[in-house]
């Protein structure tokens, strides 16, 4: 589905990635881990066309698009989840959603993509018509996901959905995001700090350090392999 080849991306004079290839296959849900500044949040950039890349190619659903514009390549079937909660603050729960069905023009369907969203996060329905910005962390990052799947996507982009959210909510994002994989057959792409949640959710991954891939396999593989415990989860498990 997505494959991303051989790929250098530069920030001015820097490099963010240096050669990365890494792949999607359609219903997969892979991860990428690692620390700040390993160039995780850059691959995401690369693929939605917010960052263009120097050399390699980025391919999906065997189609080039790293030639193509953001919003070209979210009606191609790619949406993404932004670090930060990035909700429209000012505007309703119901706007905020309906925002995310901005290339859509199948008012029936988007119709029934908004109660889908409601029935996964109940609780956005209670909230449907307050402002955004007054949610708590964990109501904005359901508010995130779900505009995200207004576009309905083919692939969903993650970046951090576990970054600043209490314990208990983690796990509520990590269920609704096996939910949206095997439900609805949307394959993701978690870039995740939470490297054990991460790895516990997902069926591959790439583990990354200063803009290069290091380690990659099968997630269960991986939990137990010693040069992951020892550099991303914090000694044995």
């Amino acid at each position: 589905m997505l494959k991303f080849e051989n790929v250098e991306l530069f920030y001015d004079n820097v490099y963010a990635l240096k050669g990365v290839s890494i792949g999607v296959e359609e219903g997969e849900t892979v991860a990428l881990i690692g620390a700040n500044g390993a160039g995780k949040s850059s691959i995401l950039r690369a693929i939605t066309g917010l960052r263009k890349i120097k050399s390699g190619a980025i391919h999906f659903c065997g189609r080039r698009i790293d030639n193509m514009s953001a919003p070209d390549i979210v009606k191609g079937g790619i949406a993404m989840v932004p670090e930060g909660r990035r909700v429209f603050p000012l505007m309703s729960v119901k706007d905020n959603l309906l925002m995310g069905a901005f290339t859509r023009s199948d008012k029936n369907e988007v119709s029934a993509s908004l109660e889908n969203v409601l029935e996964r996060f109940p609780r956005l329905r209670e909230r449907f018509t307050q402002a955004a910005g007054t949610l708590s962390g964990g109501e904005q990052q359901m508010v995130v996901i779900a505009r995200a799947l207004m576009a309905k996507p083919r692939l969903l982009l993650l970046d951090e959905p576990s970054l600043g959210i209490a314990p208990k909510l983690v796990q509520d994002i990590a269920r609704s995001i096996v939910s949206i994989n095997r439900d609805e057959g949307v394959s993701v792409l978690l870039v995740e700090q939470n490297s054990r949640m991460a790895l516990s959710i997902s069926n591959r991954a790439y583990a990354m350090t200063t803009g290069s891939v290091v380690i990659s396999g099968q997630s269960s593989e991986l939990l137990h392999d010693d040069r992951i415990k020892a550099a991303y989860l914090g000694g044995d498990i």
